[in-house]
């Protein structure tokens, strides 16, 4: 693809990336009180339906990964929309426990095929190193605004129709954005494997992973990861808090209000970095900033005296560590990755923000059982610091790329 084909691709994968965030958003926010309203599911069946989500995708996270690296990463993003237009549609249709378990690990299964596919694609696709990274920071800023855009929208007419009602229409719709994909998105510069699938698929797996174990900078940023998003997991805390020491309000109307606002800054924190992106020192200063962003602001949530400050706690949090922390690794990553494993080391990346999820989430619990709430966001604030130390090392490392060309005495 030539240079003067850039702006128009980009454009197309910023409008895909803008409403698949705005049907995403908009159904889980109906879905979230159909749960409760219409399904009549218990506290301990919410939390059962996220676990099966989670462990499904954390067990077909890679071999997703892998097929985008050795099939297709454009048909992978179709086959997600496929099953994630369905999983939407079948949520709405049902009310029973057991299938809603079901549709629920259909939608963390139909994930895993987009995660790592869509950054690979765009980044072999464009084949502009010099841009991509700023790519990347506008599709997280588009995946905020279109959020933002989703609860108005897809919230609002929900209330004017039945939220059933309008769970399938947003699957449909999720499907339909499947096509679009698949008329859209061209494939020119990958190069699918010409020899035994099986045999290809492992032989990118094993390339991946010994990718990630030969660069230093690549584990640091795993383990990062699963420390700042098991730190992330008091999302969950946030509103239990800010309701704990009051609010001036209806608590669904201020926590609404509350949740367009934090993605608002998000957006507003990443189009603020995204200019200095491309410095070779921004990534890891960025990052570390955003993790201490993190850890102030729980800090400060724990000792919220009222919810205005609590809120402007939850909006350190939500709307600048974590969407920071997760563009910004998604960015080093992708620096630090060939092409031909492209997918499989952001699979690899999201396997890390699934087990810190899964394993610090459950401290965090345990926590805030044994201890209390304020003592739990604490622990997430001590989650952030330990990302800090980590990463903050990594400030004079040079990238996998250059320590390999210096191996062969040459410059990159």
């Amino acid at each position: 693809m030539s240079a003067a084909d850039g702006p128009d691709l980009v454009a197309v994968f910023l409008r895909w990336i803008w409403w698949r965030a705005v049907l995403h958003k908009g159904w889980w926010l109906v879905t979230s009180v159909y749960l409760v309203v219409d399904a009549g599911l218990t506290a301990s069946q919410l939390v059962l339906i996220g676990v099966g989500q989670a462990l499904v995708a954390l067990l077909f996270e890679v071999p997703a990964g892998v097929v985008a690296d050795a099939l297709s990463r454009k048909w992978s993003l179709v086959v997600s929309h496929v099953l994630m237009g369905a999983a939407m549609t079948a949520t709405g249709l049902v009310t029973e426990f057991v299938p809603l378990v079901a549709t629920q690990m259909l939608w963390g299964l139909s994930w895993t095929f987009a995660s790592g596919a869509e950054v690979a694609w765009i980044t072999d696709e464009l084949d502009e190193p010099a841009r991509i990274s700023v790519v990347l920071m506008r599709s997280g800023r588009a995946q905020l605004t279109g959020a933002a855009a989703g609860i108005i929208g897809v919230g609002g007419l929900a209330a004017l129709t039945e939220r059933s009602t309008m769970m399938v229409l947003a699957g449909a719709a999720m499907t339909l954005l499947g096509l679009y994909v698949g008329v859209r998105f061209p494939e020119r510069r990958f190069v699918r494997s010409s020899t035994r699938r099986w045999a290809a698929s492992w032989s990118i797996l094993v390339r991946g992973v010994a990718l990630v174990r030969r660069s230093h900078v690549l584990l640091v940023l795993l383990a990062a990861t699963f420390l700042a998003n098991g730190a992330a997991a008091s999302g969950r805390l946030h509103a239990a808090r800010l309701v704990d020491i009051g609010l001036p309000s209806d608590p669904v109307v201020w926590l609404t209000g509350l949740g367009i606002l934090t993605l608002l800054a998000g957006a507003a924190a990443l189009r603020a970095v995204e200019g200095a992106i491309d410095d070779s020192h921004a990534a890891p200063r960025g990052y570390v900033l955003a993790c201490a962003a993190g850890a102030v602001g729980l800090v400060l949530l724990a000792a919220a005296p009222e919810a205005v400050s609590g809120s402007a706690a939850v909006l350190l949090v939500a709307g600048i560590a974590v969407p920071l922390t997760r563009t910004i690794a998604t960015i080093w990553v992708n620096r630090e990755t060939s092409s031909d494993v492209r997918a499989t080391v952001h699979s690899l990346l999201a396997q890390a923000e699934y087990v810190g999820v899964i394993v610090c989430g459950l401290a965090v619990s345990a926590v805030a059982e044994l201890a209390g709430l304020s003592s739990a966001l604490l622990t997430c604030a001590a989650l952030f610091a330990l990302a800090i130390a980590l990463v903050g090392r990594l400030g004079t490392a040079r990238s996998a790329s250059v320590r390999y060309a210096d191996s062969l005495g040459r410059a990159p």
